[in-house]
């Protein structure tokens, strides 16, 4: 379980195909604090610690998360949101995010508002429905209020120092993102559809 509060950044330094998945060699400060078998959210991915050396750690990505999120278009070099999971008894700053990414979406455009910026993304009518006004969502692992949302789209307003401290800032219009939706309205649509 994750908060959608972002602890640092990672830069990606080695991928190796391995059979359908995709091994991945992280450099990040958080990586003396880690152990091996620890879940940790990449880009809202939670994925497993396998292997940890000096500055370094690796994670494994199975074909299913690579179908489902952004992860096969990551390349070297490439900056990373990175979150460890919530501690017990620690202050909830963001929203209940479990690590597992619902969809990617596309990011239609990014306004400068002269102190924030304003991100609109497309979501199919069936995502809609978990998007709510002044509900919470995360994208690639921050944890986001919405607003305009509307039968297929959604905006965001990003202040100053989650523009700095993510990798938002390296989102432009027609790039794809990681969502995940909020967990509560999925299981409020989930008992509906069945009619529980």
């Amino acid at each position: 379980m994750f908060t959608g509060i972002i602890e640092n950044l990672g830069i990606i330094i080695g991928i190796e195909k391995q059979n359908d998945n995709l091994q991945f060699t992280i450099e990040s400060s958080l990586a003396s604090q880690l152990k091996v078998d620890e879940s940790i959210a990449h880009n809202g991915i939670c994925l497993t610690v396998t292997n940890i050396l000096d500055n370094t750690y690796q994670v494994v990505a199975i074909a299913e998360t690579i179908q489902k999120t952004t992860i096969g278009t990551w390349q070297i070099a490439q900056q990373i949101n990175l979150e460890r999971a919530l501690l017990v008894g620690a202050r909830l700053d963001g929203h209940f995010v479990q690590g597992h990414v619902d969809a990617t979406i596309l990011c239609t455009q990014v306004l400068d508002q002269n102190g924030s910026w304003l991100y609109t993304f497309n979501v199919t009518k069936q995502q809609a429905v978990l998007v709510v006004e002044k509900g919470s969502v995360c994208i690639n692992g921050i944890s986001l209020t919405c607003f305009n949302a509307t039968q297929n789209s959604f905006s965001v307003a990003i202040i100053p120092y989650t523009y700095e401290h993510t990798t938002i800032k390296n989102v432009m219009a027609e790039t794809y993102v990681n969502i995940e939706f909020d967990v509560i309205g999925k299981y409020i649509l989930r008992s509906k559809n069945l009619n529980i």
